[in-house]
C-alpha cells in the first residue's frame, strides 16, 4: 500500500550534503523529507578519511569553505555531540622545492580569507614537528583546521534533522521522480509517493542520473579513494597532514590508531567499493617516507567509499537552469566533508529565501552544457586484497 506524503521539499540523498540540508530547513519551519536509498551516512560522507580543512581548497570554494568552518565550531550544539572534532590543525607537506612554492603561491593567494596559513621551512618544521621523515622539505601549517570521525558525524546530522521535525526515510531507494506541472512527484520502492515544490538532489555519486532526467547532463564519474587504519600506536602526530601534490594523507587519534589515506581502489558493484592492493601498498610505502614512526606498524583495516568527480574538481551546487525548484548538490570530489553543512544550508537558503548568502555562481551546473567530456580514464586494479580486514605490514 502506498503512502502519500505531501511536504515544501524533499531531499534525495542522507549524506552530510543532503542532511544539513535537510536539518537547515526543518530548523526553518519548512516541512521537508529525506530519502536515503540505505542509512544515511553510510557512503561517502560516512566513509571518508574524516578531514575537516579549508588549506588546500580552490579560491572559489574558500567562502562556503570559511561558513562550513562556523558550523564545525558549533558542532555540538547543532547535532547533539561533537564528532570527535579536534581543531588539531592541517599541515601541509612539501616533499620538493618546487611543492614548497607552489605552497608559498597558495598562501599568497588566500590572504583575506582568514585561514592564517604559517610557511615552515625545512629546520622550522623539523623543530615543531620531529617526526616528519627528511622528504619532507618545508610545510604549510592552517591551524584552526582538524579532523573528525565522518562515522559518528554524517548519520548525526540527519538525527539531528529527525529531531528538528524532518522525515527521515532509509532503506528509501527512489524508483521514480517526475513533476506533474505543479510540483515534484517522487516514488520510492518502499512503497512511499511524496509531493513537493522543491526538489534538492543530493545524491553524491550517483546524482547525475537525476541531474540528466531534467535535460542537465553532466560528466561525473566515480572514484574509489583508498584508506587504512593501523593498530594503536604511541602518540607521535597530533594534527593531521596532507602533502602538497596528493598522494597520502594522515592523522592520529586519541587512542592512537593512525589513518591514512591516497589513491584509489575499485568497485565491487555500484554501491559499495574496496581499496586495491596496489594503491594500500603505496600507502604504506609513502608513509614511511613521511611518518618514519609508522615503521614496523600494522594496518588492521582497510575500506574504501563512492565518490563523484567532476573534470575541474568543483562540485555542482545551486538551482537547475531547467527546472524551477530543482536544486543540485553533488560532485564534491572527495572533499565534501568539510564543506557540507554549509553547502546543505546554502541549498535551503534557496528554498526559503531565492537565493543564498554565499554566491554559488562558480559551481551552477550550467557550465557542463555545452561541454561534453568523457570521465578520465582510472586503470583497473586486478590485484586486490580480499578480505575487508586484515593486517599487513607497515
Amino acid at each position: 500500500m502506498s503512502t502519500l506524503i505531501e511536504t515544501d521539499a524533499i531531499v534525495i540523498g542522507g549524506g552530510i550534503v543532503g542532511a544539513s540540508a535537510a536539518l537547515t530547513l526543518a530548523l526553518k519551519g519548512k516541512r521537508v523529507a529525506l530519502l536515503e536509498r540505505d542509512f544515511c551516512g553510510s557512503h561517502s560522507s560516512g566513509v571518508n578519511y574524516g578531514g575537516v580543512r579549508r588549506q588546500g581548497r580552490p579560491l572559489s570554494q574558500l567562502p562556503l569553505s570559511q561558513r562550513a568552518h562556523q558550523i564545525w565550531g558549533n558542532l555540538r550544539e547543532l547535532i547533539g555531540i561533537d564528532g570527535e572534532y579536534q581543531r588539531s590543525g592541517h599541515l601541509k607537506l612539501a616533499r620538493s622545492e618546487q611543492d614548497m612554492n607552489a605552497l608559498r603561491a597558495y598562501a599568497e593567494a588566500s590572504q583575506g580569507f582568514g585561514l592564517d596559513l604559517q610557511l615552515l621551512d625545512r629546520d622550522q618544521l623539523r623543530a615543531r614537528y620531529p617526526w616528519a621523515g627528511d622528504v619532507a622539505v618545508g610545510a604549510s601549517l592552517c591551524a584552526d583546521d582538524g579532523h573528525a570521525n565522518p562515522r559518528l558525524v554524517s548519520p548525526a546530522f540527519a538525527r539531528a534533522a529527525r529531531r528538528a521535525g524532518a522525515l527521515v526515510f532509509e532503506q528509501a531507494p527512489v524508483s521514480d521522480v517526475s513533476h506533474d506541472g505543479n510540483v515534484f512527484v517522487v516514488s520510492t520502492t518502499s512503497g512511499l509517493t511524496l509531493r513537493a515544490t522543491w526538489l534538492l538532489n543530493c545524491a553524491g555519486a550517483w546524482a547525475a542520473a537525476l541531474a540528466a532526467q531534467f535535460n542537465e547532463p553532466v560528466p561525473m564519474y566515480s572514484g574509489y579513494p583508498a584508506m587504512l587504519v593501523t593498530e594503536p600506536l604511541p602518540m607521535f602526530m597530533d594534527v593531521s597532514t596532507g602533502v602538497e601534490g596528493g598522494g597520502i594523507y594522515a592523522r592520529q587519534v586519541a587512542r592512537g590508531n593512525c589513518v591514512l589515506g591516497g589513491g584509489q581502489g575499485f568497485a565491487l558493484d555500484p554501491a559499495r567499493a574496496r581499496p586495491g592492493q596496489a594503491a594500500v601498498l603505496d600507502i604504506l610505502r609513502n608513509a614511511v617516507e613521511l611518518y618514519p614512526p609508522l615503521a614496523g606498524a600494522q594496518a588492521i583495516r582497510t575500506w574504501s567509499g563512492t565518490e563523484g568527480y567532476l573534470p575541474d574538481r568543483e562540485p555542482v551546487l545551486g538551482p537547475s537552469l531547467n527546472r524551477p525548484g530543482l536544486l543540485h548538490g553533488f560532485g564534491f570530489a572527495g572533499a565534501g566533508f568539510q564543506i557540507g553543512p554549509a553547502a546543505g544550508e546554502a541549498l535551503a537558503e534557496w528554498v526559503c529565501d531565492g537565493a543564498s548568502r554565499i554566491s554559488l555562481d562558480a559551481f551552477s551546473i550550467g557550465r557542463f552544457q555545452q561541454i561534453v567530456l568523457q570521465p578520465p580514464a582510472i586503470e583497473p586494479v586486478t590485484n586486490v586484497i580480499p578480505l575487508h580486514r586484515g593486517r599487513s605490514s607497515i
